[in-house]
């Protein structure tokens, strides 16, 4: 299969007034034609941060963007101008922001608002773009979308407008659709439908997703392959049946123990401690402090990513070949 994307050795950092903020650091990935990758990790570990500098979204300054390779379709992410990256926003890569109230225009019908993009980006007449407009709706599930087009956002449920953020996002027919939370403030029932509108997508489209969550009820239901991200950067990706039966970094493991069990009554588990602050990461590995198994080296040195198999790698010391020669119990914080 052809990559879609291609990102080598991503830095992302923000100037602050308290210091640079480091969101994401070192992070290497690839997608495939028609893949679903899942982004998973807790909230300020930088995956929208990573996301939205695919598209070139983070606001420079205060960002800064630094990477060996960015690219879509073999398009230069890095490299390009303002005026080229408005141009492929849309085509090649488009975004579902988490809160669609706060990308819809308030004041403007949503069909207008649809026919925008296609007016600026496929150049097709008036008619033509309303017709194709209804069509985008239809797709996406809305009922009567003629009728719909004319309806304003406060019109429509928090579902209906993810779907009509969805429709926009499909619109100019991209390779790669980037899901950023698209389920996060809807109800279990939304939910599953907006999961499986998604699923629709990819199969009849052949679009690639990206799909950044922190719910690995999500992934188990969606993706093809799972990175899990902490502390700005990938600690373990894999393919997801795998990372369910194999899960190899700490923090993955206490991240899958805080899943519910089914049949099983009790207390959810919490993971142990915070994460760090990324305008001040701790020498050596940053989930150091919260993992049961730390090492002396753990405290010296941050981790590579290892290889746990051909399709499955984790950024952790355990995985080395000297393990386990490395004294456990002296390392250990307590």
């Amino acid at each position: 299969m052809d990559d879609i994307l291609r990102i080598k050795e991503l830095n992302v950092s923000f100037d602050m007034y308290e210091g640079t903020v480091n969101a994401v650091r070192g992070v290497s990935l690839s997608m495939n034609s028609g893949e679903i990758l899942a982004l998973v990790g807790e909230s300020g570990c930088g995956k929208s941060v990573m996301a939205q500098s695919i598209l070139q979204l983070n606001p420079s300054p205060p960002a800064k963007i630094m990477a060996e390779e960015l690219k879509l379709l073999n398009f230069d992410i890095l490299n390009a101008s303002e005026k080229e990256m408005e141009r492929i926003r849309g085509t090649l890569a488009s975004m579902i922001f988490q809160d669609p109230l706060t990308c819809l225009n308030p004041t403007m019908k949503i069909g207008k608002q649809i026919t925008e993009s296609l007016y600026r980006k496929e150049k097709m007449s008036s008619s033509d773009c309303k017709k194709e407009a209804v069509r985008l709706l239809e797709m996406v599930q809305i009922p009567n979308a003629e009728l719909q087009a004319e309806q304003y956002p406060h019109q429509f449920s928090g579902g209906m407008q993810q779907r009509v953020m969805i429709a926009m996002a499909l619109a100019c027919n991209p390779k790669l659709l980037i899901a950023d939370e698209p389920t996060t403030a809807l109800d279990v029932t939304t939910q599953l439908q907006i999961l499986k509108l998604i699923a629709k997508i990819r199969k009849e489209m052949g679009t690639a997703v990206l799909l950044i969550t922190h719910d690995f009820g999500v992934v188990a239901n969606l993706a093809d392959r799972v990175a899990v991200m902490y502390a700005g950067k990938i600690v373990e990706e894999s393919g997801v049946k795998e990372l369910f039966n194999r899960a190899t970094h700490p923090y993955t493991q206490a991240l899958l123990r805080t899943l519910p069990t089914s049949g099983v009554i009790g207390e959810r588990i919490s993971i142990l401690g915070s994460p760090p602050n990324l305008s001040d990461l701790p020498v050596g590995c940053s989930f150091s402090k919260r993992c049961p198994y730390c090492m002396k080296i753990c405290l010296r040195e941050e981790p590579p990513l290892f290889e746990v198999s051909n399709s499955h790698s984790a950024s952790c010391w355990r995985l080395h070949e000297s393990f386990p020669k490395e004294e456990l119990d002296d390392g250990k914080i307590t």
